[in-house]
């Protein structure tokens, strides 16, 4: 069953249903390693982080398991979970990061214009609260969440307020939790403190350019951070060397 290229249509489902249709048909066997994720992007023509996405989405459902530095594996079928209630509607990690990078660049750009006093004292309260807590848990996300929010309040808009609640909390979502799971260390949490610090750095210079590219380059960070190699394809190639030597 040949694998063949998808749509531009909610990808990462699209990307799923190939591969979980090929590990149905038995072309994946259990205990099988799946090409790696640069061979299928290639193949379906796609880009790496949709092919990230539905392998997180597929590791999920108990399809493949992911080892980090070996690469991805067909499960057996009695680590198989029940399908997630409306998995079609959960949007992919990437897809929401993209989705804040332009949003939130745009309301820091804003902020930085009409941010008050009291407005930075808020983004400040919660810089010093999330350089206290240990990443990752409850307590980080808490104040990460919170650093957010400071900077859309500036607006005085509560809808906008609202929206990027709503958005950081998909992080809750299945598919974003796992691949967290993955990459969320100290490091990360100490960066992404650093990329905060910038932003609010330009927002209280009332820098609305440097404001709106400092959220910009955290949330591009951000989804570079998701988008590390799992090390598989530097484990084959090293295989590879091996075996021609």
């Amino acid at each position: 069953m040949p694998l063949e290229a998808v749509e531009a249509r909610r990808l990462y489902r699209q990307v799923a249903d190939q591969l979980r249709a090929l590990i149905d048909s038995g072309e994946y066997r259990v205990g099988s390693r799946l090409p790696t994720e640069r061979d299928l992007a290639e193949q379906l023509k796609v880009s790496r982080p949709t092919v990230r996405e539905a392998l997180i989405a597929l590791e999920v459902e108990g399809r493949v398991r992911i080892r980090v530095g070996s690469g991805i594996y067909v499960s057996e079928p009695a680590a198989l979970a029940p399908p997630l209630p409306l998995a079609a509607e959960i949007e992919g990690p990437f897809e929401l990061l993209r989705a804040r990078e332009f949003l939130e660049g745009a309301i820091a750009e804003q902020a930085a214009r009409v941010a008050t006093a009291e407005d930075i004292a808020r983004i400040d309260a919660s810089l010093e609260a999330m350089a206290t807590v240990q990443h990752p848990g409850e307590a980080s996300m808490i104040h990460d969440r919170a650093f957010h929010i400071a900077v859309a309040g500036c607006l005085d808009n509560a809808v906008l307020v609202r929206v990027v609640g709503e958005l950081f909390d998909q992080r809750l979502n299945p598919y974003f939790a796992k691949l967290a799971h993955y990459f969320e260390n100290p490091e990360s949490w100490n960066a992404a403190l650093a990329e905060h610090r910038a932003i609010r750095d330009a927002i209280a210079a009332h820098d609305s350019d440097a404001a709106r590219m400092a959220m910009r380059e955290h949330l591009a960070r951000s989804q570079a951070r998701f988008a590390q190699n799992f090390g598989a394809e530097a484990s084959s190639a090293s295989r590879i060397r091996a075996s021609s030597g």
